[in-house]
């Protein structure tokens, strides 16, 4: 029983308890009954022993005619093969089997602690298997992840791109744009004065005063400002600023490929009327006058009531003249028939100074 009870303690020692702890009385009585059972076995070998010679004696009884013959018939000798031979015999076979057995059970044992240690680096091998398989998940959730933000990147970057051709492409119109206007106004330095008052990406704003002659200072004239401003769709717009050199158009606009002409086209009005501006500007510091160029007109202001019209030919001074148009008090016109100066082609300056001086107005 103890060889038994070592045998499943290293096989199995979950077999020694199969009922659990719940069903420990159960276990102790089959204890006893394995004990009862064993003494059983060992009454049991004693009678089997009695028996066979009970049987022999009976055996030997049948045999005799009469009772004479039991007391005078010598002893059977002990025949070959008896009883006894055959139990050392089977003690010996009994014996073999045990050590064949306990053979088995060593080498059923070492099977058993290799199963043991197999199943051991079973499960070592499945959970390595198993965390494996969550490290393959993780990582296959951050390739996911790494290929939707590439995704994302090469997304960004095919915008990124396009933006980028977008703003190159505006560049190159930009800088075409520059070396027009420097083409331009490199033309124009040898005849005007150029001072670049501000320059950024949509706007350009200059100040043009032309070259004073030998007899001309150049503090007389005034400059004339421009301003050139440029839209996404190639298209300009040329502004004249306010002041007393505005003897062109306020405002030009169009495309982009039409500006020098545009430029081209003020600079000849401001040049051809340089010497006009010049001297309306002197004519500001003592007269109370208007310039209107778009009617070539100057309106002097002599009193609260009377008010002049001069007008001013094209190509003043050199090829037009200044002539008096009318003149008007409190509203109502006034004759000028007989208003002239002395000159024969008086100017500006001197239909003001005889204006101002004259007293049939």
């Amino acid at each position: 029983m103890a060889e038994v009870r070592a045998v499943l303690q290293r096989c199995d020692p979950a077999l020694l308890d199969p009922c659990g702890d719940s069903e420990q009385p159960d276990c102790a009585e089959a204890a006893r009954m394995v004990l009862y059972l064993t003494e059983s076995r060992r009454v049991q070998k004693v009678l089997w022993r009695q028996l066979f010679v009970l049987d022999s004696m009976m055996s030997l009884l049948e045999g005799l005619e009469s009772a004479q013959q039991l007391l005078t018939q010598p002893c059977p000798p002990q025949p070959e093969g008896g009883a006894r031979a055959r139990w050392k015999a089977l003690k010996a076979e009994s014996r073999s089997g045990v050590e064949e057995v306990e053979t088995l059970l060593r080498s059923l044992q070492e099977r058993i602690q290799q199963i043991h240690n197999r199943r051991h680096t079973l499960t070592q091998l499945i959970q390595q298997l198993h965390n494996k398989k969550q490290q393959c998940e993780h990582l296959g959730e951050s390739l996911q992840k790494a290929q939707n933000a590439l995704q994302s990147c090469d997304r960004q970057l095919i915008q990124l791109r396009a933006e980028s051709d977008a703003a190159l492409a505006q560049l190159v119109s930009w800088q075409r744009l520059r070396d027009e206007l420097q083409v331009n106004i490199s033309a124009l330095q040898d005849v005007m004065q150029i001072n670049l008052l501000s320059f950024n990406q949509s706007e350009l704003r200059v100040e043009l005063r032309p070259r004073p002659s030998s007899d001309q200072s150049s503090n007389e004239q005034e400059p004339l400002k421009l301003s050139v401003t440029w839209s996404h769709d190639d298209r300009f717009r040329l502004q004249v600023n306010d002041g007393t050199a505005v003897l062109v158009e306020d405002c030009m606009s169009g495309r982009r490929p039409e500006l020098s002409a545009a430029l081209l086209e003020v600079m000849q009005c401001y040049m051809g009327q340089v010497e006009l501006l010049s001297e309306i500007q002197r004519l500001r510091s003592s007269f109370a006058i208007d310039w209107r160029p778009a009617q070539r007109l100057l309106v002097y202001l002599k009193s609260a009531l009377l008010v002049c019209h001069l007008e001013v030919e094209e190509g003043y001074p050199g090829g037009g003249r200044a002539r008096l148009l009318s003149a008007r008090r409190d509203g109502q016109p006034v004759d000028t028939s007989g208003l002239k100066p002395s000159h024969t082609d008086p100017s500006l300056t001197d239909w003001l100074l005889f204006l101002s001086i004259s007293p049939l107005i």
